[in-house]
């Protein structure tokens, strides 16, 4: 075989249309493997899932045989994964591929959170287009892949999920070539996008292909996986356990800390959909109709702020506020940790400040804050003459009262997962990805304990701080506060012992 690198684009083209109906071998050509000083310099070649998985598509793209303008059936395909195998990847050679070899091809890359589609999903689809020999072809930026002399025609585009951004994946039509959608973290997707996408798929050679854990046991990627959609999307479900790059010693832990026949496990390193429940804690769906929501809150209830500090790295020190269902009037103050880790004084200077106001719509009635960093705070507020702070040990054993939550964690997170019925949020990315970022399982004492910031991080999820500083605000009831007594004249106290009033004198 020549050096593809060496060859003129012409070339290159003759080889890509060998490779229109073989997936794989299109994958064995395009990138550099095993080759010294690559980044697949240890690699030498796809993962065998990935291979499999290649031949499957190849197999019905063969068996459509696309003639250029009679439309053909849709080629469907799901991945349910643990974490770690590579699922992003496989969608970046995806689109090498689809690109490559299918002149004025449209096509939409989203996943479960504007987080994940930046910084995994289509950053795996940039850096493996600079790999790939035939990417010399494209331009590729931050939300698109495009052919230079075609870019309106022949492309592939990064779009957010959000439900108000669905328009995006509709009228995307290739009559005489291929209209693609790829779902990364399919099962937290919300289900307008995917019937909007529908939309796509009536002309030309169309695909859909959706990656994911299977975090929930309802919804569409559960039914295309494990459900009556099954036969459809022809499934492949990917244990961590069997792919050659997975980390082998997380999973150890993760074995040792949860059990195999755990939900957790089931779902982030079996592939397999949680028994008892949603591993996600809090619904997408749910989160996304609190941000659509108006605040509503009733003159006399308290205002409360939970307070969620930073050790310093890339974690945020977090103010949030809120007043009965209202989270969103007022809006967060959101300081960096790397300007707390050495001097503390400016933010406590903030936060006193909340305290000390004395305007009756920012009087704050109590103020929450997190005991692993704000510990220091929390003192010095209450030396200052601050009684109304209060120190949060997400930790803590509840009292017999919540046997059903195993900590103060799963306490809060419960109570604003239920307040999220009614509440309402600000409609802001980060905030939307936190909230949905943890998952739960139940231990052996059917206790509720929600995903550890530890096995986050090993998945590559951020610390969920905005949420958890609006967890703190639920950290213990606060009743609205009572009126101030008033003095009756005698005139109106003469009037209520007539009318069978109270005999003090006074009323609220």
């Amino acid at each position: 075989m020549p050096d593809l690198a060496e060859l003129p684009d012409g070339d290159l083209s003759d080889i890509t249309e060998n490779c229109v109906g073989d997936l794989e071998r299109f994958i064995d050509l395009a990138y550099p493997w095993g080759e010294p000083g690559t980044l697949l310099e240890h690699h030498p070649g796809p993962d065998a899932w990935q291979r499999t998985f290649a031949r499957s598509v190849s197999d019905e793209v063969r068996s459509n045989a696309f003639d250029g303008h009679t439309p053909v059936m849709p080629i469907l395909r799901a991945v349910s994964k643990g974490h770690g195998v590579g699922g992003s990847v496989m969608a970046a050679m995806l689109v090498n591929w689809i690109s490559s070899t299918r002149p004025h091809s449209q096509g939409v890359v989203t996943a479960n959170t504007n987080t994940q589609l930046e910084t995994k999903t289509w950053a795996s689809v940039r850096r493996w287009t600079k790999m790939c020999v035939f990417g010399r072809m494209f331009k590729v930026n931050t939300q698109r892949l495009y052919h230079p002399s075609f870019p309106e025609s022949w492309f592939c585009s990064a779009q957010t999920c959000r439900s108000e951004n669905s328009e995006a994946f509709a009228g995307q039509h290739a009559a005489d070539s291929t209209s693609y959608y790829i779902f990364d973290e399919d099962s937290s997707i919300a289900e307008i996008i995917h019937t909007v996408a529908e939309g796509g798929m009536t002309d030309g050679e169309p695909m859909q292909f959706r990656f994911g854990n299977a975090t929930r046991n309802s919804g569409s990627f559960y039914e295309a996986c494990f459900g009556k959609d099954r036969d459809y999307w022809k499934p492949l479900i990917v244990d961590s356990r069997t792919v050659r790059f997975s980390n082998k010693v997380l999973i150890a832990r993760w074995l040792e800390q949860h059990g195999e026949d755990s939900d957790f496990f089931r779902v982030r390193v079996k592939g397999l959909p949680p028994r008892a429940s949603d591993l996600q804690f809090i619904p997408m769906d749910r989160i996304l109709e609190a941000a659509r929501r108006e605040p509503a809150s009733f003159d006399d209830d308290p205002l409360i702020v939970g307070v969620d500090f930073s050790g310093g790295g890339q974690s945020w020190n977090v103010v949030r506020f809120r007043r009965g269902l209202d989270a969103v009037s007022i809006p967060p103050i959101r300081i960096p940790g790397e300007q707390t880790r050495g001097d503390r004084s400016a933010f406590l200077a903030i936060l006193a400040g909340l305290l000390a106001e004395r305007k009756p719509e920012l009087k704050v009635h109590a103020m929450f804050c997190d005991s692993a960093f704000g510990s220091p705070y929390v003192e010095r507020l209450k030396s200052m003459g601050y009684a109304n702070v209060h120190e949060v040990t997400f930790g803590q054993t509840l009292n017999p009262d919540e046997k059903h939550c195993h900590n103060m964690r799963a306490y809060m997170w419960s109570r604003m997962k239920e307040w999220l019925l009614y509440g309402a949020i600000e409609d802001e990315q980060r905030m939307t990805d936190d909230l949905g970022a943890p998952g739960s399982h139940l231990n052996k004492k059917d206790q509720l304990v929600l995903e550890s910031k530890e096995d986050m991080a090993d998945r590559g999820v951020a610390s969920p701080d905005d949420a958890d500083a609006l967890a703190l605000t639920f950290a213990s009831p606060i009743a609205p506060p009572k009126r101030p007594l008033k003095r009756k004249g005698p005139r109106q106290r003469f009037a209520d012992r007539g009318a069978g009033g109270n005999h003090l004198g006074w009323t609220h």
